[in-house]
């Protein structure tokens, strides 16, 4: 039997001629949104085309969802589900038995290698050094040289442990040093240290890096603020490639201007675009790229073959890939 297959990633050509193809070949056919995004930041609007689907890839309007009865399984393209984590959400997909999963395993090496490569940077002073070759063009050889840093034997502390945490704790290992992730709760298949409320104070006082990884919920914003900051050890690094809501960003500011942080890596703020008068910016030894941590150029293709797979274990009865509810 044929399954309809709702859609408002708006996915590269390629991409999508490979969507449709493989899909022909599996009994599903493609329902394209109008409404279609490349954004998954943009909030979803209704889309009177979703009642006629039984999977829904993408984004849908979480309120669409929870109306469409039909909907046997809601795929979306994203590691990030704010919208959909919510108690009604939940709930009414756990009533009907609605599997809904992310692509997380997708954008977690791409993640993870962004940051390991922010970290690499910054202790081998090459911002700096890159910065001096667009302006001034001095001989920066003791300034930089005996300023740079080794990764071997550093403390880092990771706010956030899922599918990204785990694959940036593997590529730490070779380096040595103490990886510790924060969880409120531990599940006891980490596989490093785990500290929760209680221990992270202790842990961020020790740490050499401190990266966040955490998403946007209601309590997680706000998370790394003053206090936070004013725990970490003085002049570690700080890095965000989760959520620009879970960062006081005044806060982290202040922070870098006394010191207290050496450095900051940002991939993600708030809002986003940042203007470009936004104060982070020109925050002394703040660095930003452009909420890119997750990109490849093979990102659309691999996002197609990651829910191809998915969908095969959807028609078999299998388990599926990043299941969140």
């Amino acid at each position: 039997m044929s399954v309809n297959i709702w859609t408002n990633h708006d996915l590269l050509p390629a991409a999508r001629a490979l969507l449709v193809a493989e899909l022909a070949k599996m009994d599903g056919s493609l329902i394209q949104s109008a409404g279609a995004s490349r954004s998954v930041l943009t909030p979803s609007g209704s889309d009177p085309a979703l009642a006629e689907a039984d999977v829904a890839y993408g984004q849908p309007n979480p309120t669409d969802v929870m109306a469409i009865s039909r909907l046997k399984w809601v795929a979306l393209s994203s590691a990030g589900y704010t919208r959909y984590d919510r108690d009604d959400f939940r709930a009414a997909m756990k009533a009907r038995g609605t599997p809904v999963t992310n692509a997380s395993t997708v954008f977690a090496n791409p993640c993870a290698e962004h940051v390991l490569a922010q970290m690499l940077a910054l202790a081998r002073n090459l911002p700096v050094q890159l910065r001096n070759q667009d302006g001034a063009r001095e001989w920066r050889y003791q300034e930089d040289r005996f300023t740079s840093k080794s990764l071997s034997g550093q403390s880092v502390v990771l706010l956030g442990f899922g599918a990204i945490g785990r694959r940036l704790a593997e590529f730490l290992r070779p380096f040595g040093g103490r990886v510790v992730a924060y969880r409120r709760t531990a599940r006891g298949d980490e596989g490093i240290e785990v500290v929760n409320d209680a221990g992270l104070p202790a842990a961020l006082a020790a740490a050499d890096q401190v990266v966040n990884l955490l998403p946007d919920s209601p309590s997680t914003r706000g998370f790394m603020d003053t206090v936070r900051f004013r725990q970490m050890k003085r002049g570690a690094r700080f890095y965000n490639v989760g959520r620009g809501t879970t960062v006081d960003q005044p806060a982290l500011i202040a922070a870098l201007e006394t010191g207290q942080v050496a450095h900051a890596y940002l991939d993600v703020m708030e809002p986003e675009p940042l203007p470009p008068e936004h104060p982070l910016w020109s925050a002394p030894n703040c660095f930003i790229t452009c909420h890119i941590a997750g990109g490849t150029v093979d990102q659309d293709e691999k996002l197609v073959r990651f829910f191809l797979e998915n969908f095969r274990r959807f028609k078999a009865g299998e388990g599926l890939l990043d299941r969140i509810i």
